[in-house]
């Protein structure tokens, strides 16, 4: 039967993680049937993902369109290699491969958060941010690359486990062309959700094109803000819970007045909304017949009210109790220019960006009541009543406001050699500078207690950088901007050595300049950083330091000051590398064998070179380190790239082998260490695993495609100060399931009139993985129980039982267990039923058809779990027209 072009066209990548079905068969075969190869940018030149010795995910853009992929979760579910872990739009960290760690509360990410450990360009440009990676919208889009394992030589910074590129469809001199999308859609017990997408290219010239892309998405809620109820499972402000993590200050809990936290003027059903609403323009010019210029802008507002999290502790899983109006504001606009051309036979590439990012947000914060050392401090007045009966515990609810504004100016200049030669080069300078400015402001005493709180004006540099007074229920605050400036010159040189077998070398010098400047109400941080660069005894008292005790603390290598200046600016400079050599087997199989080397910048403390509250134990003598410094990943692979059966079944498959060194994470113990967070390096890791797709085009009007991800993860060394809080020896990395796959179905049959029906159906299977890097889980469920009066029935790994030596403690002092909370597996499916021409297309889908509540993520960042989970059952129609 021959098949027409729309036909292939409509079974182009139902998501086959590396490839699509070509639109029409040029090379033809026995079978008539032929799988495109798609053209990536990976090696930083327009290659075919099957001639190039790097491992390379691709959905292209049909492929996300069959799949209704919009945003990151989208389609990171159909890459199982890649993990999606946050707490909702906007507010999510990419990792790859398993190389997973803790980030920081979302609350104060942008003050004190990890560098990714994955990268994210949009077209050419990096758009990464620590702890809210960039979250845009994908519509007009070319395809989607995903590069797993080290990156750095050729991408740098963060590209330590891998990279995401998002690449969108440029203007085109073709002529006139637009299409629209547009969908609705209803969500079991939820809200509706509608969305419009569409496009105009044209040519006002014959050396000028222009393309514009419009969308706006409003994705209604289905988690319900119910009535605060202590009698049924709800917040009770529990004076129970104070007085054990107190110490036992409040000696006759049972009969102490505690009032519980009032919701009645925020229960809404179906609270957590989202939209995202944006614009692309781009401009082509042809200079000449060598040189052309592509200039682009996008604008993206991404707004959301409520949570994406429910309370396992609540009946269902879609009930929250929430006692502030959480709501985020993100918006950014990146403008991004690329003048390429060629001299004699070198082709030449100069691009850059400008990011601007500014982000808005209120969080109910009133879960940090449920644990730290100060909570009692902070809603009971026990330590000024007079008499024991006259001990009463507040209102404890408490909220968390954040205004940030990130810039971030980016250049590249490199150069390619003639691609036909035996030896080839690609070389390139780098520049990146990006400044961060964020003021936090909590409510986190009650005003009652703290009755100045209310004439709190400035008070010391830094802080209310407005110049006025703060809130009247703030009561602390940071302020502080952060800046990163970054240079590397990188280069990769391939040489044939024979028709077969190709070698190639890498490297990257880079030096990052790392500023921290601000305070926070309690901690002067550019004083403190600049008395810690100086190491100036003077300096060190004016911050409350002994400069003896500072001196011992270096001299033992158990503090490092050694790369800050003396302004308290920290500067690192390495060289890393990457080596592959490849063999073409035939003209449908290749291998391939790589060493590659990726790393992450190091992040400064704002209490870095503080005393450890607890100095028992492990704990004598303990600083938090100033900075945490450059975790490398170390990696080793072998892949082949290979089609069989006259080109109708293809195997891509890698097996790798990597180390972590001064693995990077975040730690928050108020109990032992310091009530505010910081990063630290807290030991090494292997990762051990698989990872391939299969593509079958099993008729003519069938094709099958599936991905796997096998890892073994495991932590090789754990800081001795860690015993029985993080995980032991030999344990798993956070968020890294053994198994993750899917299989992806797409079957198309002609019709009367023109017309070509389709359908298409996935299974996306996920495992267990384990949540956090510390062995939290029965101390939050022993909260859960006595804030709630019920667990969260969450499931928990126990890692290990009664330990020797520090760990968390009850009011008698003893130990308790240690363990981590899983994240169980579970099964997503969708199916969609369809009609085509050549000129528009109409579907109906169902999106999770069988109703699986998946447990994405396990939030323990406010001392009782909160499980984000998926969108319920959503059934809805998509129709979309193309005109030319």
């Amino acid at each position: 039967m021959k098949i027409n072009k729309l036909s292939y066209a409509i079974v182009t990548a139902l998501g086959t993680s590396s490839f699509a079905m070509a639109q029409q068969a040029t090379d033809e075969t026995e079978t008539g049937r032929v799988i495109e190869t798609i053209q990536v940018t990976a090696t930083k030149r327009t290659e075919s993902i099957q001639a190039i010795p790097v491992t390379v995910s691709a959905l292209s853009g049909e492929a996300l369109e069959n799949l209704g992929v919009d945003n990151f979760q989208d389609y990171v579910e159909f890459l199982p290699n890649v993990v999606f872990q946050g707490t909702g739009p906007g507010q999510n960290e990419i990792y790859i491969r398993g190389a997973a760690t803790s980030q920081t509360n979302i609350a104060v990410s942008t003050v004190q958060a990890l560098q990714p450990s994955v990268a994210f360009y949009l077209d050419e440009q990096p758009v990464s941010m620590q702890g809210r990676n960039l979250d845009i919208y994908a519509a007009d889009v070319a395809r989607v690359e995903v590069l797993p394992g080290p990156q750095g030589t050729l991408f740098g910074a963060s590209s330590q486990s891998g990279t995401v590129r998002m690449i969108t469809n440029k203007p085109n001199f073709s002529g006139f062309a637009g299409g629209v999308d547009l969908g609705s859609s209803f969500t079991k017990d939820g809200e509706m959700s509608n969305s419009v997408e569409a496009f105009l290219n044209f040519t006002p010239a014959d050396d000028l094109a222009v393309r514009v892309t419009v969308y706006n998405d409003n994705q209604g809620g289905w988690i319900d803000n119910i009535r605060n109820d202590p009698e049924q499972g709800g917040f009770g402000g529990s004076a129970v819970v104070i007085n054990r993590i107190s110490g036992g200050v409040l000696t006759d809990p049972d009969n102490i007045e505690v009032i519980a936290p009032n919701n009645d003027n925020l229960v809404e059903e179906d609270a957590n909304d989202a939209s995202y609403a944006g614009f692309r323009l781009g401009v082509a010019y042809e200079v000449n017949d060598d040189w052309d210029l592509l200039v682009q802008h996008t604008q993206q507002q991404l707004d959301t009210e409520g949570v994406f999290a429910y309370d396992p502790n609540l009946e269902g899983t879609q009930s929250v109790n929430r006692f502030q109006a959480d709501k985020n504001s993100d918006v950014f606009g990146l403008t991004t220019w690329t003048l390429s051309g060629r001299l004699d036979e070198l082709d030449i590439v100069y691009t850059g960006g400008l990011l601007n990012r500014d982000i808005a947000s209120t969080v109910d914060y009133t879960g940090y009541t449920n644990g730290g050392l100060f909570a009692a401090y902070y809603v009971c007045n026990h330590y000024t009543a007079a008499t024991p009966a006259d001990v009463k515990c507040l209102d404890p609810s408490k909220f968390y406001k954040e205004e940030t504004d990130t810039s971030r100016v980016t250049h590249e200049l490199r150069l390619n050699t003639d691609a036909s030669r035996d030896w080839r080069i690609t070389a390139g300078i780098f520049y990146d500078s990006q400044e961060l400015s964020t003021v936090g402001k909590f409510k986190i005493p009650n005003t009652e207690l703290f009755p100045d709180l209310a004439r709190k004006t400035v008070g010391q540099e830094g802080i209310n950088s407005d110049g006025g007074p703060f809130e009247s229920e703030v009561g602390f605050v940071n302020d502080v901007t952060h800046g990163i400036d970054q240079i590397a010159v990188f280069g990769q040189a391939e040489y044939d050595l024979s028709d077969t077998l190709t070698v190639s070398l890498g490297a990257r010098w880079y030096e990052i300049e790392d500023s921290y400047k601000g305070s926070t109400t309690t901690v002067d941080v550019t004083r403190r950083l600049r008395a810690f660069g100086t190491l100036d005894p003077a300096e060190l008292i004016e911050v409350g330091e002994d400069p003896a005790a500072i001196d011992a603390a270096i001299a033992s290598g158990q503090l490092d000051v050694s790369l800050l200046d003396d302004d308290g600016a920290l500067t690192v400079d390495d060289v890393i590398y990457k080596a592959s050599v490849d063999w073409k087997a035939s003209s449908d199989m290749l291998f391939f064998a790589t060493y590659s080397e990726g790393f992450r910048p190091p992040v400064t403390n704002r209490v870095g070179g503080g005393l450890a509250t607890n100095q028992q134990g492990a704990f004598d003598g303990f600083r938090i380190p100033v900075y945490s410094t450059t975790d490398t990943l170390t990696n080793y692979e072998f892949g082949m790239k290979a089609d069989f059966f006259d080109g109708i079944f293809r195997v891509n498959a890698t097996a790798f082998f990597s180390e972590i060194t001064d693995l990077q994470t975040s730690r928050f113990d108020p109990t032992n260490i310091s009530f505010l967070v910081f990063t630290d390096n807290v030991g090494d890791a292997e990762i051990q695993g698989i990872d391939g797709d299969i593509t079958w085009l099993a008729t003519d009007n069938l094709i099958l495609d599936a991905s796997f991800s096998l890892l073994n993860t495991e932590l090789t060394r754990v800081n001795s100060e860690l015993d029985g809080i993080a995980p032991p020896v030999g344990s798993e990395l956070p968020y890294s399931a053994s198994f993750s796959g899917n299989i992806r179905a797409r079957y198309f049959y002609e019709m009367d009139n023109g017309l070509t029906g389709f359908v298409n159906g996935s299974l996306v299977y996920t495992g267990d993985r384990l949540a956090s890097m510390t062995m939290d889980a029965y101390v939050l469920e022993d909260t859960t129980r006595l804030v709630y009066g019920t667990g969260s029935g969450l499931s928990i790994e126990n890692e290990a039982s009664v330990f020797e030596g520090v760990g968390y403690r009850d009011t008698n002092g003893e130990l308790f267990a240690g363990g981590r909370y899983i994240q169980d597996s579970y099964v997503l499916a969708n199916v969609a039923f369809g009609i085509t021409n050549d000129e528009w297309k109409a579907e109906i889908y169902i999106d999770n058809l069988f109703d699986e509540r998946a447990i994405l993520h396990i939030d323990n960042q406010q001392f009782t779990p909160k499980v984000v989970s998926n969108r319920p059952r959503t059934i809805g129609f998509r129709l979309s027209y193309d005109f030319f």
